[in-house]
C-alpha cells in the first residue's frame, strides 16, 4: 500500500502534466523537490523566479537539464502552486497555504523587484486582506509557520501574525463576539506554545486583566496535557497513564513554559488549578525551579486550598501509593513563614495571634493528615513533621488532629508505647472538646499517659466547679507532677511486692531446715521434751506478720506514702 506521501506526490506530477501549456514544445528542465520530479520549461520558471534565473546562467553546464530545489518551505504540494502561477494557471490560495507561499516566494526570489504582480505581492495581499481580517484566520496562518521557521520570521508573517491575535484577543475578551463568551482561548490553544508566550506578552502590553490571560492559559493546559492534569474534581482524566515518568519528556518542557507564563498575581489563578500543575511537575520530575514556583504560588493563598486539592498532590494517577511529601510541608512552611512576616509587620505578636487564615490551614491540614493516615508508606517522622508546621495556637480545638493521630495508631498497630507517644506528642490533650476527651478516655490504642491527661482534666473541672477551661499551664503543671507520682506509686507497688516474695521464701527455707533436724534428732535420741527456746521460737513464728499475707499491700492507696525502710534488726534474749 502506498503511503499518503507518495500517493500525494504522484497526484501533483499527474496534474502538473495537465496544465504544462504546450505538448509541441518539449521540456528541457526537470525540478527535483524531495522525492518528487517535475519536467518543465526554463523560460517560463526563470521569467518569474530570480533564483531559477541564477541556477542556470551562473551553472558551470552549458545545458543545465536539473535543477534540486528540495529546500523550498512548503515541499512538492507548495512548489506545484509556485509553478503553476509561473505557468499563468490559476490556483487556490488559503489561510492554510498562504504562509507557504510566502515563503516559497520568498526562497524562489518571486518578487516584485524581479518581476511586477508576482506571488509575492499576491501572497501579501491576501494575508493582509484576508487573513489577517479575522481571529481564526489568523491562528490558522500562524499555526502553518510552526514548520516554515525561520523563513515565516525573515518575511514578518509571524510577527504580524502574533500583532493581530493579540489585539482582537483582547477585543473579544472585553467585548465577546460569540458563544461561549472564552470561544477564543480554544482556538489559541492549537498553537505552539512559544506563540503563545509572545501573544500573552502582547494582551498583556494592550491592557489585558491577569484574569484574561490565566484563563487562556488554562484552556491551553488542559488541551495540551490532557493526560496528565486533572479536572476540577480532581479526578483524572484518563483512567489510566504509564508511571514511567521519562516517557513525558516532552510535556516536562511544555509544563515547564507554561510555569513560566503564569501571571504574577496570586488572586488570577484558581488554587485547584495550581495543585494540578504541582502534580504533573512532581510526576514528569520537572526542574526544581518548575516545582519552586508552583509551591510559592500555592503557599500564599493556601487559606483557600481544600483537602482534595492537597490530595491531588500527593498521590499517584491510580491513587494507591504516596508521593514523596516535602512539596507540602513546603508549602505550608511557606505560609507559616508569609503570616508570621504579616504579624511582624502589622506590630503583632506572631506567638499570641493567629489570624482567620491561619486557622483555616490548621483545620484542613488536620484533616488532610486523616485522610493520608492510612498510608504504610507514612512514617512517624512525616506524619508528625507535617502536623508540628502548624503553630500550636493555630488550633483552638484539636479535634481534628486527634481523629487523625487515632486513625494513625488503628493503621499501625504495630507500634510500641514509645512510638505511640511519638504520635501523640504532637497533641494537646487539654484542648480536647468534651466527646473527644471521653472518646480517648476509653481508647486502648492511646497511651496511658494521654488517657491519664484527659482523666485529670475533667477530674480537675469537676472540682473545681467551673465551666470554663481551668489555666491551661498551671494544668499542665500539675499534670506533669501527677504523672510522676503515678510512676513512684507504681515503682513503691513494685518493690513492696519483691520484697512480700523475698520473705516468703525465706520463711519457706527456714521451716524446711528446721524440720530436716528434727527428724534426724527424732531418729538418734528418740522422743525429746520441747525446750523453753523451742516453745518460744514456735509461739514468735505464730507472731510473724508476713504469715498468711496478713500484710498484704494491695488494699494499700497509692496515694499514701509508705515506708519502705529496712527495719532495724533486734536480739531477743532471756534473762
Amino acid at each position: 500500500m502506498a503511503s499518503p506521501v507518495r500517493s500525494r506526490l504522484s497526484l501533483a506530477m499527474e496534474r502538473t502534466g495537465k496544465w504544462v501549456f504546450s505538448k509541441d514544445i518539449p521540456t528541457d528542465v526537470v525540478v527535483v523537490v524531495c522525492e518528487a520530479s517535475f519536467s518543465l520549461h526554463k523560460f517560463m520558471l526563470l521569467a518569474k523566479s530570480n533564483y531559477i534565473r541564477k541556477l542556470i546562467f551562473e551553472s558551470k553546464e552549458p545545458e543545465l537539464a536539473r535543477i534540486d530545489l528540495s529546500g523550498i518551505p512548503g515541499g512538492p504540494e507548495i512548489f506545484v502552486k509556485a509553478a503553476k502561477f509561473c505557468y499563468g494557471v490559476n490556483f487556490e490560495i488559503t489561510v492554510q497555504n498562504v504562509a507557504a507561499l510566502r515563503c516559497a516566494a520568498e526562497y524562489l526570489q518571486m518578487t516584485d523587484t524581479y518581476c511586477d504582480n508576482n506571488l509575492a505581492g499576491r501572497t501579501e495581499d491576501f494575508f493582509a486582506q484576508v487573513a489577517l481580517s479575522s481571529l481564526s484566520g489568523a491562528i490558522i496562518v500562524l499555526k502553518s509557520c510552526e514548520d516554515l521557521l525561520p523563513l515565516a520570521e525573515d518575511v514578518k508573517i509571524v510577527q504580524r501574525c502574533v500583532d493581530a491575535i493579540s489585539l482582537k484577543a483582547c477585543n473579544e475578551a472585553n467585548f465577546p463576539s460569540r458563544t461561549p463568551p472564552n470561544w477564543w482561548t480554544e482556538e489559541l490553544s492549537i498553537l505552539d506554545i512559544e506563540f503563545i508566550g509572545r501573544i500573552l506578552s502582547g494582551m498583556r502590553k494592550r491592557g489585558a486583566k491577569a484574569l484574561t490571560l490565566a484563563s487562556a492559559l488554562i484552556t491551553y493546559t488542559e488541551r495540551n496535557l490532557r493526560d496528565l492534569v486533572r479536572d476540577h474534581s480532581g479526578r483524572c482524566t484518563k483512567s489510566s497513564i504509564s508511571d514511567d515518568s521519562a516517557m513525558y519528556a516532552r510535556e516536562r518542557e511544555l509544563l515547564q513554559s507554561i510555569v513560566s507564563l503564569l501571571p504574577s498575581e496570586k488572586a488570577a489563578l484558581p488554587i485547584n488549578f495550581l495543585c494540578c500543575l504541582l502534580r504533573t511537575a512532581i510526576f514528569v520530575k520537572a526542574s526544581n525551579s518548575c516545582k519552586n514556583e508552583l509551591e510559592n504560588r500555592i503557599s500564599v493563598i493556601l487559606e483557600h486550598v481544600t483537602v482534595d486539592d492537597l490530595l491531588v498532590m500527593s498521590f499517584t494517577y491510580n491513587g494507591e501509593k504516596l508521593y514523596d511529601l516535602d512539596s507540602i510541608r513546603r508549602i505550608i512552611s511557606g505560609f507559616m513563614e508569609k503570616e508570621k512576616n504579616m504579624a511582624v509587620f502589622s506590630g503583632g505578636d506572631f506567638k499570641e495571634t493567629c489570624s482567620a487564615a491561619m486557622h483555616r490551614v490548621a483545620k484542613t491540614v488536620d484533616s488532610y493528615l486523616g485522610e493520608i493516615a492510612t498510608y504504610p508508606e507514612l512514617t512517624i517522622s512525616k506524619f508528625n513533621g507535617i502536623a508540628t508546621l502548624v503553630r500550636k495556637g493555630a488550633r483552638k480545638v484539636e479535634d481534628d488532629l486527634y481523629r487523625a493521630i487515632d486513625i494513625y495508631l488503628k493503621a499501625h498497630p504495630n507500634l510500641d508505647e514509645m512510638e505511640r507517644e511519638k504520635v501523640c506528642s504532637v497533641m494537646d490533650p487539654l484542648k480536647l472538646s468534651y466527646e473527644a476527651r471521653l472518646h480517648a478516655s476509653l481508647n486502648k490504642r492511646l497511651p496511658v499517659q494521654i488517657v491519664l491527661h484527659t482523666l485529670y482534666y475533667d477530674q480537675l473541672k469537676l472540682r473545681s466547679g467551673a465551666d470554663d477551661q481551668p489555666d491551661a499551664a498551671a494544668t499542665r503543671s500539675q499534670l506533669q507532677s501527677d504523672v510522676s507520682l503515678v510512676s513512684e506509686n507504681e515503682a513503691l507497688r513494685s518493690e513492696l511486692t519483691k520484697m512480700k516474695l523475698y520473705i516468703s521464701d525465706m520463711q519457706k527455707d527456714k521451716g524446711s531446715s528446721g524440720k530436716s533436724i528434727s527428724a534426724a534428732a527424732a531418729t538418734t535420741s528418740g522422743p525429746r521434751k520441747h525446750s523453753f527456746f523451742s516453745s518460744m521460737s514456735k509461739t514468735l513464728g505464730k507472731l510473724n506478720p508476713f504469715k498468711h499475707g496478713s500484710k498484704d499491700t494491695s488494699h494499700i492507696d497509692d496515694n499514701i506514702a509508705v515506708d519502705i525502710t529496712k527495719p532495724r534488726r533486734r536480739r531477743f534474749s532471756v534473762s
